[in-house]
């Protein structure tokens, strides 16, 4: 064993719901396990800033990274995709693995110790293989077609043979309502059902609950200019309509994990139906990202008012400037200042971490985990992030 110790002027263990201040952390730098957490002596020399578990981040597109900087903002939805038809394919192979590698070695750096991953092809599978950041990938498909769907299933199924050949955790997952024909939609999500995890963006845009409500809209008008058929006009939210398409892939309850992402136009309707069916629901949120595409946010008083478990992601570098999650927890803290620093962190990393099911060794500074140890410089008197804050990897 080779015992270390760190101290700063607040330590976040989120095993309370306090930070201590003026803590230590004691961690055996051979393997970092966590030995030991606690007040400090008069001879620790403390750091100022605040030592947080490692970061989750729920929601990334790491083999989109190619597209950083190319995007406009404030496009809206519609436009977004727009972009990313005339821009997604632009390099190689061999250069998505290779800022894939700069990317997530960034991320590593900057204490993101596992991740959430959206892929559509496998540049971005050697790179995971063999990185010490976790990723578990949700292989995403699309296909706004009826006779499409045999054809997206086999490739995706190919897919996930090369995944599982690379020794990744993947398995299908469905992008959104607005991309995928009813029967795609239902035979992804229940290839994803069966390996216990499922990633879906939902009610990302005030354009996707427009085309499900009442067939109208940016997101209508870009589908029709396409060509691509829509979604049945339901009266609903696209939040309903997926739980009705879950239920023809598997009977409800699901006890499975589902993570249903962004969530700006979420309704109490829309919480209340999902609790009624989903048994282990999460909610991430990528306020950067909805801020980059239409200047949105989720309703996070309305999540926070019904227990939601919300996890952080930061989305891509198609609809982000960085994949920085502290940039995200301070926007948070920014819009929503009644929110605790504690609170928002237990979102980044522990809840980021029981979605992942690897909350007996991530997520929270216990003795005997190996979370990773991150240290945040210019935190504010209360411990908080701010604009000026810097996360480094310890361990």
């Amino acid at each position: 064993m080779d015992i270390r110790r760190i101290a700063a002027s607040f330590v976040y263990t989120l095993d309370a719901d306090e930070p201590i201040k003026n803590g230590y952390v004691e961690y055996d730098a051979a393997d970092g396990r966590i030995v030991a957490v606690g007040e400090c002596g008069p001879d620790d020399e403390v750091l100022s800033g605040a030592i947080v578990p490692g970061f989750v981040n729920s929601h990334c597109h790491i083999e989109l990274s190619h597209l950083h900087g190319k995007f406009r903002k404030g496009t809206g939805m519609a436009g977004f995709i727009d972009q990313i038809n005339a821009l997604r394919d632009w390099a190689g192979a061999d250069v998505k693995a290779r800022l894939t590698q700069e990317w997530m070695d960034k991320m590593w750096k900057d204490g993101v110790s596992a991740m959430s991953d959206i892929s559509n092809d496998d540049s971005s599978f050697k790179v995971k293989s063999s990185h010490k950041l976790y990723t578990r990938t949700f292989l995403e498909v699309f296909g706004s077609e009826p006779e499409m769907c045999e054809g997206v299933m086999a490739d995706v199924t190919a897919l996930k043979s090369v995944a599982d050949a690379e020794g990744i955790d993947a398995a299908p997952t469905p992008h959104s309502c607005y991309t995928m024909s009813p029967q795609l939609l239902s035979a992804s999500s229940a290839a994803g059902l069966e390996s216990g995890y499922l990633s879906y963006h939902s009610q990302e845009s005030q354009e996707e609950e427009d085309l499900l409500i009442s067939g109208s809209g940016a997101m209508y008008e870009n589908r029709k200019r396409s060509g691509m058929s829509t979604p049945p006009v339901t009266g609903e939210s696209s939040l309903k309509y997926f739980i009705d398409r879950l239920a023809a892939a598997k009977p409800a309850p699901y006890d499975e994990h589902i993570l249903l992402v962004h969530n700006v136009c979420l309704k109490q309707d829309d919480i209340d139906a999902a609790k009624k069916v989903m048994n282990n629901v999460y909610w991430a949120i990528c306020p950067l990202s909805n801020i980059f595409i239409h200047n949105a946010l989720p309703p996070v008083p309305l999540m926070r008012r019904n227990g939601l478990a919300i996890t952080v992601g930061t989305d891509s570098l198609s609809s982000n400037d960085d994949l920085d999650m502290v940039n995200e927890l301070v926007c948070i803290r920014q819009n929503f200042s009644e929110i605790p620093m504690n609170e928002i962190l237990v979102w980044a990393c522990l809840n980021g971490a029981r979605f992942l099911s690897k909350e007996k060794a991530l997520g929270s500074l216990t003795p005997g985990k190996t979370p990773g140890i991150v240290f945040v410089s210019n935190v504010d008197e209360n411990g908080s992030f701010t604009s000026e804050s810097k996360s480094e990897r310890v361990i």
